[in-house]
């Protein structure tokens, strides 16, 4: 198949390197990371079955190459071109066909190898080491901090201060702040007996973790799964939303669709009572990006295999009081999922 890529990550893929000015085509058997000066000699260093072509103009480069080849047919990725660099590239090749293929990339990534599989195990090894780092801090010197300040501690304690890259910016909420599924941080003082949401990842050689924890605050605060909270409303939800995580996780098999396997954790809070509270699906893939197929939603055709990895995320929500969600990510192996 010939195809030209875009994305840094799809590009890393395929070659072992990119950087935020680069193509990847190919054509064939035959391969070419396109790039500037800047980043040609660490380019030739890294790059892996794919020849390094430098050219202040990528586009032109590119052009010139399917001219030589005399390709008549190649695919891309509409989600990753803007309308601009797409007519750059198509500019003055009227023979070339360019069939736009969503989600080019991360169809062939969906299924991760033993490698990758091993990467992102260490991804969401050193995650939760970053989310105990952040515990003893709230349990030693949290209380009486804004959001912002605690947004910003577990920015240096995910990154193991400095040491690794983050997945996506932390998600850090008390209390009704919590309700919004992708909260910003407020000048709201943490205190003890405070709800508090804490969602967020690192990176490992490029491939992302992703966890999220909700905790009752206090001088014994921890990020393990028991939590005991002082409103009977909010242990209900707490209960009911780790149910709902554990019986998708259980029950989860290789065969199902991302239909099913959301169905399986809904269910849960919609036996519940709180249904209409369980607002976002329930997991998404991860990888070298945080949100990969397959997507574990209501919508999802996609069918589960072995290798896949994803994450399991029910929560519930209510505006001005309180949200809750519990996540992890899981691989499929033999069958079933198993949580990294």
């Amino acid at each position: 198949m010939n195809y030209i890529l875009r994305d840094e990550n799809a590009i890393y893929y395929e070659c072992g390197y990119s950087s935020d000015n680069a193509l990847y085509l190919r054509l064939g058997s035959e391969a070419w990371l396109i790039t500037d000066s800047r980043y040609t000699v660490e380019a030739r260093e890294a790059v892996r079955d794919a020849e390094v072509v430098e050219a202040a103009d990528l586009f032109k480069a590119a052009r010139a190459l399917l001219r030589q080849r005399g390709a008549g047919r190649v695919v891309f990725d509409p989600k990753d071109w803007s309308v601009a660099g797409m007519e750059a590239l198509r500019a003055r090749l009227p023979h070339v066909r360019f069939v736009p293929r969503p989600d080019l990339s991360h169809r062939k990534r969906m299924i991760k190898r033993p490698e990758e599989i091993a990467l992102l195990k260490e991804a969401a090894r050193l995650g939760r080491e970053g989310f105990d780092t952040f515990a003893r801090y709230l349990a030693t010197g949290g209380l009486d901090k804004r959001e912002k300040r605690l947004h910003f501690e577990a920015e240096a304690a995910l990154s193991h201060y400095g040491e690794y890259a983050l997945s996506f910016d932390p998600i850090v909420a008390i209390n009704a702040n919590a309700a919004k599924p992708h909260a910003l941080p407020t000048e709201t003082l943490l205190k003890e007996g405070d709800l508090l949401l804490v969602d967020a990842g690192l990176k490992y050689r490029r491939y992302c973790s992703d966890r999220t924890r909700t905790v009752a605050v206090g001088r014994h605060l921890h990020f393990g799964d028991d939590q005991r909270f002082a409103s009977p409303k909010i242990q209900k939800a707490y209960d009911l939303v780790r149910k709902a995580h554990d019986v998708a996780i259980e029950k989860a098999r290789t065969g199902m669709t991302g239909a099913q396997i959301d169905r399986l954790a809904r269910e849960v809070i919609e036996e519940g009572g709180m249904g209409r509270a369980f607002v976002h699906s329930t997991g998404h893939g991860v990888g070298l990006d945080i949100h990969e197929m397959p997507y574990i939603s209501a919508r999802s055709e996609t069918v589960v295999e072995e290798g896949m990895v994803f994450t399991i995320e029910p929560g519930v929500y209510f505006p001005g009081e309180f949200g809750i969600r519990i996540e992890d990510m899981v691989v499929m192996k033999e069958g079933r999922a198993e949580i990294l």
